[in-house]
């Protein structure tokens, strides 16, 4: 699929269940507070099955690192700054972190939830079972 494509089948799967829908108070750069309710059911999807598959292929420290520059991203460009070059360094730095971001995600949507019900990265993931298990599986 395209990503547009991608994007309007999500936003029909995730309208159907309720996923995706904020109330959000912000603090706007000027100094007012808007309240804004948004819809972004495909967004919110995509965001789901994408921390499921980070949290197999990224290791801890840098998925804490990409989750504590991630508002400061999003900072800057809510405020305007696209073309700063603070935005350009930032993007450099998340880009690297998801050089082996891949795999498989499944996800079960209900009643406003989006959740990850299983993931695979067959050539990225940090974790593998035959590490962690002999013999049957759940058998230690």
């Amino acid at each position: 699929m395209t990503p547009a494509a991608l994007l309007a089948e999500l936003n029909d799967r995730g309208r159907r269940h309720r996923v995706g829908r904020l109330d959000l108070v912000e603090n706007r750069y000027i100094g007012m507070k808007s309240r804004g309710v948004y819809e972004t059911p495909g967004g919110t999807i995509l965001l789901a099955a994408h921390r499921g598959i980070e949290s197999i292929t990224l290791d801890r420290a840098a998925a804490h690192l990409k989750d504590e520059l991630m508002p400061r991203y999003a900072e800057l460009i809510y405020n305007g700054f696209w073309f700063s070059p603070e935005r350009d360094m930032l993007q450099a730095l998340i880009d690297r972190s998801q050089a082996f971001v891949s795999g498989e995600v499944t996800l079960r949507l209900y009643k406003g939830n989006a959740s990850v019900i299983s993931r695979a990265s067959p050539s990225f993931a940090l974790f593998r079972r035959s590490r962690h298990f002999r013999g049957r599986a759940g058998r230690l």
